[in-house]
């Protein structure tokens, strides 16, 4: 992802993303088709995109294509990172949503430098209340502040 198209204190004022929507409401749609992608299984995520956008009337927004695919495309490392510090749970074994949105959040803390880890976490943690079982909550924030400790570790030791 290019890096200065989106800024972070525009993060913090809920400043509009290039197509003039929320950066929330960016990321509730890149969740809905997250979502949608993991029951359609049989198409490959440019259909679903394609498909959706058009069919919910989804603005072209550079971030909601960008997180969209970032995710499709890094799913592999996205789950392991996620797998790795869900204590004992399986990536294939989250809730549907609560793994879209956990695979959001660590897209953003893998590849978007722009955005704060802990506004990717908060953002998460939001979309979750509101659109998740209440249970999930204290999970996916225990998930990702750990997937966060170890980006923050990882990135002490290269600058070491």
């Amino acid at each position: 992802m290019p890096t200065g198209i989106f800024n972070t204190s525009a993060e913090k004022k809920g400043k509009l993303t290039m197509s003039g929507i929320k950066r929330k409401e960016a990321r509730e749609i890149v969740v809905g088709l997250l979502f949608e992608t993991e029951f359609k299984t049989e198409e490959n995520s440019k259909e679903i995109f394609a498909i959706s956008t058009e069919n919910r009337d989804i603005p072209e927004d550079e971030y909601v294509r960008e997180a969209y695919f970032g995710v499709c495309e890094n799913k592999e490392q996205i789950d392991a990172l996620i797998g790795a510090h869900s204590n004992g749970w399986k990536t294939h074994r989250l809730t549907r949503l609560s793994r879209s949105i956990m695979r959001l959040a660590t897209y953003e803390m893998l590849f978007c430098d722009d955005i704060p880890y802990s506004v990717s976490i908060n953002e998460a943690i939001e979309l979750t209340k509101k659109f998740d079982d209440p249970k999930a909550r204290a999970f996916v924030n225990g998930v990702l502040n750990s997937v966060k400790d170890e980006l923050e570790a990882l990135a002490s030791t290269k600058n070491d």
